[in-house]
C-alpha cells in the first residue's frame, strides 16, 4: 500500500520522532461535540477493504473497521484488537488460530461471528481486485469459522501472517451488507472500529465516536472530519487560513522546509518514516524495459542527491535500496551496483541490449500528489541530459493512475509506498515479488525464494540475510529503482493535542489520539 504511510525503539523497526520546538502535551479537556478536522492529500480508494490497496483508504479504514490483531503505538508485534487471543497451532508457521471477543457489534447491532472474519478474508481473494490487497494474503490457503473461532490455514510457513491480518487487508465486514462477488459501491462502510462512518464525499468524511466500540485503542472523545484536499498547495492554504485543526500528508517541501520551532501558533512534529518512493519499470514484453541491461542504463543515471535537494529540500534522504533505513535487512545495493551517475556506463549497457538511442518511453505519475509533477521534470531532465533516453511525462487521476499501471499502459511510473506493518517483508512480496502490487510485469524465482524463505523464522531478526540477498538481486534485475525515503510532519494548532501519535511506521493512522486540550 499501498502508500502508503514516527519514532518507533523496538528490536525490528528503530526510527525517531522529534518535536520542532519542544512542547507538553496538558491534561485533555474533551469536548465531546466539538469536530477535530484533520487535511490531508491522501485519496481514498475505496470505502470496501477488498477494493483498496492505499495509504488513504487505510487510514480511513484504521478507523472505521476493526482487524483481529492491530500494533500498539510504537509496536513491532501485532496485539488482539477484535480477538481476545491469537496463535500459531505448533511450530510450523501454517496454522493459525484466533478467538474474537464477545460482544462486539455491528452499527446495526448485529454481533461479530467468526463466520464474518472469514467472509471477510474469503471476499478479498475472491474479488480480487486489481488495486486490492488480495497480493498481500497469498500464503493464505483457507479460513474456516466455528463460533467465535477462526482457524487460517496457510499454504507455506509465514512468520509474518499475524501483521498482515493487522492491516486493512484484515479488516471485518459485515456478511450481511457486503456483496460476496462484487465491491460495496453504495458509499457506506459497515465496521467495528473506533469511529462510525457518517458521511462520505470525496472531499471529506465524517466520524463519530463509536458508543460500542471494544478494542485496544483509546476511546475517541470528538467527531473527526477529515479534509481531502486535491494537491499539497490547496492543503496549505487550508492550513494558513485555520480552515483545519491538523494537516498531515503532505503540505510543500518548501513549507516543511521553512518550519520554524518559534512560531507560537502552530506544534509540530517531524519523524523520520518508513515511506519510500520508487520509480517503477514495466517489464513486460513490448516494453521499453523488458531487457534488463536498458533498465540497468536508467538505474546508472539517477542523482538522488539532486532530487531531494531540489524538489525536496531536505524533507526527504536519498534511498539506495529495496528496504528503508530504520527496518531490518536495510543494505545500501543500488550505491553498490550504481555508485554514482555514470552516462559512459549507461551509453555500453545500451549498446550491449542492441536498442536505438535515445530509448523512447512514457513515464506517468498522480497529478496532485506531495511534488509529483516537479519530481516527475527533474527526473526527465537527468535521463535525457545524456541523450540516451527521451521521456515523455504523463499525469493522471489517481484511481485512474492506479490502472493505468495495472493494465500494463505506462513504460515507468512513481509510485510512493507506506509500510503496511513494522518488518522488512513489506516491502519484499508486495513489491518484488511474482504478482506483486506494482503490477509491473515482474516475476523472479531467486526474488520469490528468498521472500518464502525470510517468511520461515518467527525471529525477524534471522531474516535479515535474506532480505539482504533479495535487495541484491532487486539491484541487478532492477525491476524498479528506489529514489528517496519521506520524513513525515504533522502541524496541528495550540488547542490540539495528540498530533505526534497519528501515525508511525506500524502502518495504524490513529485520529482518536487527537483531542482538545
Amino acid at each position: 500500500m499501498r502508500s502508503v504511510r514516527l519514532r518507533i525503539v523496538a528490536s525490528l523497526l528503530v526510527l525517531a520522532v522529534t518535536a520542532v520546538g519542544g512542547w507538553q502535551v496538558m491534561p485533555a479537556q474533551r469536548d465531546e461535540n466539538r469536530t477535530i478536522t484533520v487535511g490531508t492529500t491522501d485519496t481514498v480508494t475505496s470505502l470496501d477493504p477488498a477494493g483498496a490497496y492505499d495509504a488513504g483508504s487505510w487510514a480511513l479504514f484504521s478507523n472505521v473497521f476493526q482487524s483481529l490483531l492491530t500494533f500498539e503505538p510504537g509496536g513491532a508485534a501485532p496485539v488482539p484488537d477484535a480477538a481476545r487471543s491469537c496463535g500459531f497451532a505448533g511450530n510450523a508457521l501454517t496454522v493459525y488460530r484466533c478467538t474474537l471477543r464477545r460482544g462486539l457489534t455491528f452499527p446495526s447491532g448485529r454481533e461479530v461471528t467468526g463466520r464474518d472474519v472469514k467472509y471477510s478474508f474469503d471476499r478479498v481473494k475472491r474479488i480480487n481486485a486489481d488495486v486490492g490487497p488480495a497480493a498481500l494474503l497469498d500464503t493464505l490457503q483457507s479460513v474456516s469459522a466455528s463460533g467465535l473461532s477462526v482457524t487460517f490455514r496457510l499454504s507455506s510457513p509465514d512468520a509474518t501472517f499475524p501483521f498482515k491480518v493487522a492491516t486493512g487487508a484484515g479488516a471485518i465486514v459485515d456478511r450481511t451488507t457486503y456483496p460476496t462477488n462484487r465491491l460495496r459501491t453504495d458509499g457506506g462502510a459497515d465496521g467495528t472500529g473506533p469511529y462510525v462512518l457518517t458521511s462520505y464525499t470525496d472531499q471529506q468524511a465524517r466520524l463519530t465516536p463509536n458508543e460500542g466500540y471494544q478494542g485496544v485503542a483509546q476511546d475517541p472523545g470528538s467527531p473527526v472530519l477529515i479534509r481531502y484536499y486535491k494537491d499539497s498547495a490547496a492543503l496549505q492554504r487550508a492550513w494558513t487560513a485555520r480552515q483545519v485543526d491538523v494537516a498531515t500528508r503532505s503540505l510543500p517541501p518548501e513549507t516543511l522546509a521553512g518550519l520554524s520551532p518559534s512560531d507560537p501558533d502552530q506544534r509540530v512534529t517531524e519523524a523520520d518514516s518508513t515511506e519510500t518512493r520508487n520509480l517503477v519499470l514495466n517489464v513486460r514484453a513490448g516494453s521499453p524495459f523488458q531487457d534488463r541491461r536498458v533498465r540497468q542504463a536508467l538505474a546508472a543515471l539517477i542523482n538522488r542527491e539532486k532530487l531531494v535537494a531540489e524538489v525536496y529540500q531536505g524533507t526527504a534522504d536519498p534511498l539506495y535500496s529495496l528496504i528503508p533505513t530504520g527496518i531490518t535487512g536495510h543494505t545500501t545495493s543500488f550505491f553498490d551496483a550504481y555508485p554514482k551517475p555514470d552516462p559512459q556506463r549507461a551509453r555500453e549497457l545500451l549498446d550491449e541490449a542492441g536498442v536505438s538511442m535515445p530509448v523512447r518511453f512514457t513515464f506517468g505519475y498522480a497529478e496532485g500528489r506531495a511534488s509529483s509533477a516537479a519530481e516527475a521534470a527533474e527526473l526527465k531532465q537527468q535521463m535525457e541530459a545524456s541523450g540516451l533516453f527521451y521521456v515523455t511525462t504523463t499525469a493522471h487521476e489517481w484511481t485512474d493512475f492506479q490502472r493505468r499501471y495495472a493494465d500494463g499502459k505506462l513504460d515507468a511510473y512513481g509510485v510512493g509506498w507506506v509500510a503496511d506493518y513494522p518488518d522488512p517483508d513489506t516491502f519484499g512480496g508486495p513489491l518484488v515479488g511474482t504478482g506483486g502490487s506494482l503490477d509491473n510485469g515482474y516475476g523472479s524465482e531467486q526474488a520469490d525464494r528468498l521472500i518464502q524463505d525470510s517468511r520461515r523464522y518467527a525471529d525477524r531478526s534471522r531474516a535479515a540475510a535474506d532480505f539482504k540477498e533479495l535487495q541484491e538481486v532487486v539491484a541487478r534485475d532492477v525491476p524498479l529503482i528506489p529514489l528517496w525515503q519521506r520524513k513525515e510532519y504533522v502541524l496541528s494548532g495550540e488547542e490540539v493535542g495528540g498530533a505526534q501519535y497519528l501515525s508511525d511506521g506500524t502502518g495504524v493512522f490513529r485520529l482518536w489520539q487527537l483531542e482538545w486540550i
